[in-house]
């Protein structure tokens, strides 16, 4: 901890140093009301995204199928590394409910074992998809053009990691008079890892997000073909002060 502290002090020392140097040119009065203005300034924010989803890696003949999508909320504590305040870490927490509509059949075995297994065009249903409902974490490098007075009208940057948990599974196949639902998959990796970048102006911004982790673990019946697939979302994320 000591060491990670003074790395800090070091760091930060260097920064300011740095943003002294080019604003060498500036008035000392310019540079007293920047202090005091923005001496508390940070960008503690509540998320908004919605996205659309893409499957990658995925087992042959597998297809997305209709519409995929996603859906995000949470809270970003920001936490300022330089004197102007516009470079920081941004730690949150929140929720993602993502659907994925495609042609791959999950269901259960007699003897309690997954079964996967990709949905041949001769077999009529109006509905397969799975949701999953993910506990996340964000974890970001921010760095933003803000400046005295300017608190939401700029320009952003920010990037890093998600971390989350799949708390709820949903599976569903429906067809005429018959219904399919599993919650219970063993080869399901519920822990999520992904990389994160969004950049944009104000309160509306672009995001992309891609999983660093195979969502299964498994393999499709009377097959040794792997199932893991991984996903890519893109889409807006509204920024609330």
């Amino acid at each position: 901890m000591y060491i990670f502290a003074a790395i800090m002090k070091y760091t930060i020392s260097f920064l300011a140093l740095l943003v002294i140097q080019i604003t060498l040119g500036q008035s000392n009065l310019l540079d007293k009301h920047f202090s005091k203005v923005d001496s508390t300034y940070r960008e503690d924010q509540f998320y908004i995204g919605l996205g659309i989803n893409i499957l990658i890696e995925k087992p042959r003949n597998m297809n997305q199928s209709g519409f995929s999508g996603g859906f995000n909320f949470g809270y970003i504590r920001d936490m300022p590394i330089n004197k102007r305040r516009n470079i920081s870490i941004g730690v949150g927490l929140g929720l993602t409910l993502d659907t994925y509509s495609q042609n791959l059949f999950i269901g259960e075995q007699e003897n309690g074992g997954t079964i996967f297994e990709i949905l041949t065009n001769d077999i009529e249903y109006t509905t397969n998809r799975f949701s999953t409902y993910i506990v996340e974490m964000p974890i970001q490098f921010r760095w933003r053009t803000s400046s005295i007075g300017d608190k939401s009208s700029f320009w952003r940057i920010y990037s890093g990691f998600n971390l989350g948990y799949i708390y709820y599974f949903r599976s569903r196949f429906e067809q005429s008079q018959n219904e399919i639902n599993q919650t219970d998959v063993d080869e399901l990796n519920r822990t999520r890892l992904s990389f994160y970048f969004a950049f944009g102006k104000s309160k509306i911004n672009f995001f992309f997000k891609y999983s660093l982790n195979p969502l299964f673990d498994g393999k499709l019946n009377n097959s040794n073909e792997p199932v893991r697939i991984n996903e890519i979302k893109a889409g807006l994320v509204f920024y609330i002060l």
